[in-house]
C-alpha cells in the first residue's frame, strides 16, 4: 500500500477528541500575545464574546462550518483574531470547536500560546504524519481542539493543492456534529496560498486593519478571492471616535470595574 493510500485511509478515520493529548497554555504567552478568549474575568475578551454570537449565528443560517480567517497584508492581528475568537466560540459550543493553522510560512498559533509542536499540519500535508490525532491538542478548560503547524519555508502551493490537503478537509469536514473550524490563512496577497486553500472551504473572514488597510486593498481582495462567499469583516484595532459610547476597544475604561 503507498504513503498515499495510507494517509487517504487514516484521515477518514473518526477523530476522538477526547483521547487527544491536553495542552496548558504558558501564562506568559498568553500574556504577551493577549490570548484572552478563554478567560472570562478579562475585559479584553468582551469584544470576542460580542463577534462569537454573531458570527456563530450567521454561520449556522448559512450553513459554513469551514471558516478562513485572512487579511490583505501581513500584521493585521488575523492569527491574534483567530485564536481569541475559536477560544470564545468554544466556551459555549456543544460541539468541538477546531483551529486549524494553515499559514505553513509564519507557523505562529503554536509560539503564541507556547506551544513546541512536535508535529503539526505541514506534516500531514507533505505525508509524513498519516493520522490527524497525532498532531492535534485539546486546550485545558475548552472545547478548543487545536491543530498547530511546523514552520515550511517554500513549496506552500503544492501542500495545500495536494491530496493530503484534500484528505484533510475531508476528515474535518466529516467529524460528529456541527462543529465549527477555523483556518488561521497567510494574507491574500502574500501568495497564492490563499486562494488555493479557500477552493475546499466554506467562506472566509476579512481581517481589516483599521487605519492601515485601504479601500482597494479590500475591493480587490473581494475579487480575487471570489467566488468564495465572504462571512463578515472585522475591523481591527478600532478605537473609536470621541464620545463612543459602546468601548469596543480592548479593555474599554468604563467595562472594567464589571469585569472585576
Amino acid at each position: 500500500m503507498s504513503q498515499t493510500d495510507t494517509t487517504q485511509m487514516s484521515s477518514q478515520t473518526q477523530l476522538q477528541v477526547e483521547e487527544l493529548p491536553v495542552f496548558v497554555p504558558d501564562l506568559d504567552a498568553m500574556h504577551e500575545y493577549q490570548f484572552v478568549g478563554l478567560n472570562n474575568r478579562d475585559s479584553r475578551s468582551r469584544p470576542f464574546h460580542l463577534l462569537r454570537t454573531t458570527l456563530s449565528k450567521s454561520l449556522k443560517e448559512k450553513n459554513y462550518r469551514l471558516v478562513g480567517i485572512t487579511s490583505a497584508t501581513p500584521a493585521a492581528g488575523k492569527s491574534f483574531l483567530s485564536m481569541n475568537l475559536a477560544a470564545s466560540l468554544a466556551q459555549v459550543a456543544d460541539d468541538p470547536i477546531f483551529l486549524v493553522d494553515l499559514d505553513l510560512r509564519r507557523a505562529s498559533l503554536a509560539k503564541d500560546i507556547g506551544l513546541v509542536a512536535d508535529r503539526g499540519v505541514s506534516d500531514f500535508l507533505n505525508g509524513d504524519v498519516s493520522d490527524l490525532s497525532s498532531m492535534g491538542i485539546r486546550i485545558e478548560g475548552s472545547k478548543l481542539t487545536m491543530f498547530p503547524t511546523k514552520r515550511v519555508s517554500n513549496n506552500t502551493a503544492e501542500l495545500v493543492s495536494g491530496k493530503n490537503f484534500d484528505n484533510l478537509i475531508e476528515s474535518l469536514r466529516n467529524q460528529t456534529g456541527q462543529s465549527i473550524i477555523l483556518f488561521d490563512l497567510p494574507p491574500a496577497f502574500a501568495n497564492d496560498d490563499t486562494m488555493l486553500i479557500l477552493e475546499k472551504l466554506d467562506s472566509y473572514i476579512m481581517v481589516v486593519d483599521s487605519g492601515k488597510t485601504n479601500r482597494r486593498q479590500v475591493q480587490e481582495m473581494l475579487a480575487m478571492l471570489n467566488p468564495v462567499p465572504c462571512a463578515g469583516t472585522i475591523l481591527n484595532r478600532y478605537r473609536g471616535g470621541f464620545g463612543d459610547s459602546y468601548g469596543y476597544g480592548y479593555g474599554a475604561s468604563s467595562y472594567k470595574k464589571y469585569y472585576d
